[in-house]
């Protein structure tokens, strides 16, 4: 055979071969992708990543979380630490500017709109029973979950949890003022910043205390183990986070600081694994 045809039927060949693999490779990306849980006006874009309990994850960044601060703007990557042992879900927070996900302003319930968001995700999913790991806003958002399905939540964990302090009760309200309400309104037409200040007043200066979306006395009868890593910045007290600490019966907490030096951060994530594991249900 002459040499040339033979080079190019074998390099055609290979091009078939590849083929599958790159339509295979494409359909994963594409599905990836459209990964969108929709619900009336709301969708919401997730991931999912690894295999076994289901295991919520909810990034930091406040009104602006999303999935790549998890991988980029956390302590820690906890898709890369626990995808191994668990199914882990995570998802660009409604409206967060960088993200996918887009929703009304529910503004007489700005919390529970949130919390609509992440159970009905669960349940599109058809998970039941699952544990939650959430950074910054997480805090309040857990708490938010355990006050709605007590019931479906085995174990939290609350790392560098955001809450109130008494002499800054505007921090948040001003802060998304600033950085998320002005660039939400430049690419939804549908709002404006008159809404954006109900909304953000509903959700922080309406009850401006503790950890915004539950009282004291419910934590204090609490009954879902929750492991709580303390901060000190003026987004994540450390008061209000060992406050939570000690009224929770059957709260855990770690050392601290755990974030730094950063050789301590290992440390703080070996005890999550080990906090889930006493808690993940047998059966898993």
């Amino acid at each position: 055979m002459d040499p040339m045809r033979r080079n190019l039927l074998a390099t055609g060949a290979v091009a078939m071969a590849a083929t599958p693999r790159l339509f295979a490779q494409q359909t994963r990306q594409s599905e990836s992708a459209a990964s969108l849980y929709n619900k009336g006006p709301v969708s919401i874009h997730f991931e999912e990543a690894g295999s076994g309990f289901p295991l919520l994850l909810i990034a930091g960044g406040g009104l602006n979380s999303t999935i790549s601060s998890l991988t980029g703007g956390s302590p820690f990557n906890p898709i890369e630490e626990f995808q191994a042992e668990y199914r882990c879900i995570f998802a660009d927070l409604r409206n967060a500017n960088g993200g996918q996900s887009s929703g009304p302003l529910e503004i007489d319930r700005p919390w529970d709109s949130y919390a609509d968001d992440q159970l009905g995700l669960m349940d599109h999913l058809g998970i039941g029973k699952f544990m939650v790991l959430g950074f910054c806003i997480g805090g309040p958002f857990i708490w938010n979950l355990l006050r709605r399905a007590p019931d479906r939540i085995v174990a939290a964990v609350l790392a560098q949890p955001s809450g109130s302090r008494p002499e800054m009760r505007d921090l948040f309200y001003e802060n998304n003022m600033q950085g998320w309400g002005p660039e939400l309104v430049k690419r939804r037409p549908d709002l404006t910043m008159q809404m954006v200040d109900r909304f953000l007043t509903r959700m922080y200066r309406t009850n401006p205390d503790f950890v915004f979306t539950v009282t004291r006395d419910f934590v204090r009868q609490c009954q879902t183990p929750v492991l709580i890593l303390p901060d000190d910045i003026p987004a994540h007290p450390y008061a209000v986070a060992m406050e939570a600490a000690m009224l929770a019966p059957k709260a855990e907490v770690s050392i601290f600081p755990w974030k730094e030096p950063k050789e301590r951060i290992p440390l703080a994530v070996r005890q999550i694994h080990s906090f889930l594991r006493a808690h993940r249900p047998a059966a898993a």
